[in-house]
């Protein structure tokens, strides 16, 4: 067949949302002469793909201009464009691209998770009749229509009939791509009548018409402006009806007037002052001053004891980045550190910042996502994927708590927030600052090294908040004298103190639900996962036994599914069952409790936080999310109720998150003009990671620690990757898995070690088996190489049910 030639002006090239090794290129597409040169780089677009009538989105990611006649027989045309400007902008797709290098991901993938969640496409397939069919199948399944949802035929017992006929050629499936984003609208009237002429109107109503007459008067008031509906119902006492009589007679003009969904607009912000810094805060500010005014992007570690004014600095900062005509970046790691800071950078800030973070609804992150490439905003607070803000001319970055593992995405793509921020440092020539009371070992090393540049503050800001002390309580011994319970005898002591003194308690436990698990005291049965190699957690809210890893719910059992035995009892401690425990103990006392279950809610965090901080419960207990960031002045005493618990995980970095926790909950006490005092119940007082923490001593565990990961060969000494593979059949995971570690023992030089294979730690999670290597290198040039091979090569086993991931410098190795 004879090539078609025709005159194409533009062809756009797009990665097409087909997540698969084969398909991670650009696509090029015809682009319209009604398109013309509106298509422009980062627009969404939706784009027909393969056989028959099938529709995928896609992101333009470049533009080819052609002025000669091409041969474009094989190429399609572009189908619908979602976008009049592009969510993506040139700094975005570069660093797509290194993303997807990074960690070893498609660029499609990489592409979607730089956007709200809520700007991904849905995708729906119609079945369309081309062909005369039975009638008695037209009726049935048709209802006489001429295309329905192929989900509603796929629910009923019609496919095999309808994919008959799709054989026949007689009906075809139809896709359509959706943008599921959408603007928020209310309705809003305006007149362009003039004073004069509203006034003969009035002048010519019934002396019945009052409701009229008042709608007249009121736009005169209005002098041109535009108001809504609602107000002007609420405000006037008129219907709607009365409003759109008065569009009839040409009174007025009814729109749609676009509204941002605005999560904090019912919040007043009461406005803040820079306050005075200390030597060592305003050495840090200017030296973060100096790196922005020089446009440097030089990384600062800021390591700051609990109290000592990190976030001061990082006001100071911002607004030396905002006097400047520039913008900033702040990430906080998971939402219980939000409200407060929220609070702080509003108070500071005002509508200069855009909040993206989990507790906000859909609507209310498009909205704060589209406030920030509108420019509307020039500070971002958020967590770990506000790195992805579409904001221009960055001034400085802004990571607190950088030790936190939550910056590290545990899915696809694996990326640390931390990696990205040094990245787009350098593409704006700004300033990154990670502070940190207790920052991690690769940060501190880094700084020691003099890839970062250390600042240190080792005084609290407030003359008089002084460190708290901090008692070390041997549960052994507790045990021994049989006091039983979760509470030693000096912590409940303490409780009943700060209760006498109308003073503020904060307890952690490092768990959630009410126990670990259920055992029967006759044959020891616990009860399992059906799905995972996992017992299950009681949770005594919902009256349920509850898998932590794949969701599966069953009821409490109340006898023993082996034996029958009555015997079956709670073991292990939950946020539930210590909060009864308190109940007992002090009856009077009011208790909030922080959890995962407690919080599910949108906007519980702040509701439980606000409710502490005006003083109206006496004991706030919770897991890790109560351990960081906050700040009440009237919290005298922290309890830390399982010290141990994370230094029992088989994990080189147990120790780290053990110091880590224990000093940052250490830091809730004492942070006013109180003296703190915290109370730390462990079975391993002589640890050396809560020995240091007792001192607040990170330099002492820093060298310590350091001196261990040498001779294990752990990072920062080493580098890490983690393979993984799964699979329904678990020989073929482990199968698979033995092969790739024989590939790579051909490439890898005899100074890197190679741990495993091994099944992971849970071997089976939502009836999937699980094995894993870890490869440790300082330098290995065609590792990168080796592992896209083994990527690609598992791209072909997809079909068959086998999965891979590589995970570059995992945090979690359990």
């Amino acid at each position: 067949m004879k090539a078609r030639r025709i005159k194409v002006d533009y062809l756009a090239n797009i990665i097409v949302d087909v997540p698969t090794m084969q398909t991670d290129i650009p696509y090029s597409y015809l682009v319209s002469k009604a398109l013309g040169k509106n298509i422009q780089p980062g627009m969404r677009v939706a784009v027909p793909f393969g056989n028959g009538n099938r529709k995928v989105q896609g992101f333009v990611v470049s533009i080819e201009e052609r002025s000669d006649d091409t041969i474009v027989d094989h190429l399609k045309e572009i189908d619908t464009v979602f976008d009049l400007t592009p969510v993506l902008n040139e700094e975005l797709l570069i660093l797509a691209e290194e993303m997807k290098r990074r960690t070893f991901s498609f660029k499609i993938t990489c592409l979607q998770t730089m956007l709200p969640s809520v700007m991904k496409a849905s995708y729906q397939k119609w079945i369309r009749v081309v062909d005369e069919i039975p009638e008695e199948i037209n009726a049935r399944v048709f209802h006489y229509l001429d295309e329905v949802s192929f989900d509603e035929v796929e629910k009923s017992n019609y496919l095999p009939e309808v994919m008959r006929l799709k054989q026949e050629e007689k009906v075809e499936i139809r896709y359509e791509v959706k943008s599921k984003n959408r603007v928020k609208t209310i309705q809003a009237f305006a007149t362009s009548l003039t004073f004069e002429r509203l006034e003969e109107e009035r002048m010519m109503l019934r002396k019945s018409a009052k409701k009229k007459n008042q709608l007249l008067l009121y736009l005169q008031s209005l002098d041109g402006k535009s108001c809504t509906i609602k107000e002007a119902t609420e405000k006037l006492g008129i219907s709607r009806q009365t409003i759109k009589e008065g569009e009839k007679q040409g009174w007025l003009t009814i729109t749609e007037q676009e509204i941002y969904r605005d999560p904090y607009k019912e919040r007043f912000f009461e406005r803040t002052v820079p306050l005075k810094l200390t030597p060592q805060q305003e050495l840090a500010y200017q030296k973060t001053r100096r790196a922005m005014d020089e446009e440097q992007a030089t990384t600062f570690l800021l390591e700051g004891i609990t109290g000592s004014g990190k976030t001061e600095v990082y006001l100071q900062s911002i607004a030396h980045a905002l006097e400047k005509g520039k913008s900033a970046i702040l990430l906080v790691p998971e939402i219980s550190l939000t409200p407060q800071m929220v609070q702080r950078f509003k108070g500071r800030f005002g509508d200069e910042v855009a909040v993206l973070h989990s507790g906000l609804s859909q609507g209310e992150k498009y909205d704060e996502w589209r406030k920030i490439e509108r420019k509307d905003a020039r500070v971002v607070v958020g967590a770990r994927s506000a790195i992805f803000a579409p904001i221009e001319n960055l001034g400085i970055i802004i990571i607190d708590e950088e030790h936190e593992t939550s910056y590290k995405q545990e899915e696809t793509p694996r990326y640390h927030a931390r990696d990205l921020a040094i990245w787009r440092s350098k593409y704006h020539h700004c300033p990154v600052v990670l502070g940190s009371a207790t920052p991690s070992l690769e940060s501190r090393a880094r700084a020691q090294k003099g890839v970062y540049e250390l600042l240190v503050l080792n005084e609290r800001a407030s003359a008089q908040a002084t460190l708290p002390e901090v008692e070390i309580i041997d549960m052994r011994k507790e045990y021994r004298q049989q006091t039983g319970g979760t509470f030693s005898t000096k912590l409940l002591e303490q409780i009943q103190l700060r209760l006498d003194k109308k003073e503020q308690t904060v307890l952690m436990l490092n768990r959630r639900g009410y126990s670990s698990f259920l055992m029967c005291r006759d044959c020891g049965y616990v009860l399992p996962c059906p799905n995972c190699d996992i017992s299950l957690t009681l949770h005594m809210d919902t009256k349920k036994m509850k898998c932590h890893y794949c969701g599966h719910e069953e009821h409490i059992p109340h006898t023993c599914p082996v034996c029958n035995s009555k015997k079956i009892r709670y073991y292990g401690t939950g946020t539930q069952k210590v909060e009864e425990e308190l109940k007992k103990n002090f009856p009077t006392s009011n208790i909030i409790r922080m959890d995962v279950d407690t919080t599910r809610k949108k906007g519980a965090h702040e509701r439980l936080l606000q409710k502490f901080g005006n003083q109206e419960a006496d004991i706030l207990l919770g897991t890790q999310m109560i351990a960081k960031g906050l700040d009440f002045p009237n919290v005298t005493l922290v309890g830390v109720l399982n010290a141990d618990t994370a230094l029992n995980l088989p994990d080189f970095r147990a120790s780290e998150k053990t110091f880590q926790l224990l000093t940052q909950v250490s830091g809730r006490a004492g942070r006013a003009d109180k003296k703190g005092e915290v109370i730390v119940q462990t079975f391993n007082p002589k640890h050396y990671a809560i020995q240091f923490a007792q001192d607040q001593d990170y330099e002492g565990f820093y060298k310590r620690e350091m001196q261990i990961r040498h001779q294990g060969n752990y990072p920062p000494y080493f580098f890490t990757v983690q393979i993984i593979t799964n699979h329904e059949d678990e020989t073929v995971a482990a199968k698979k898995m033995f092969q790739i570690v024989q590939q790579l023992k051909q490439i890898l030089s005899p100074q890197s070690i190679l741990l495993g294979p091994t099944p992971k730690a849970v071997l089976r999670v939502n009836n999937r088996y699980f094995y894993q290597t870890v490869i440790k290198y300082k330098h290995e040039p065609q590792l990168e190489a080796a592992l896209r091979a083994i990527l690609e090569e598992a791209q072909l086993e997809v079909r068959h049910g086998l999965r891979l991931s590589i995970d570059v410098e995992p945090m979690n190795f359990i």
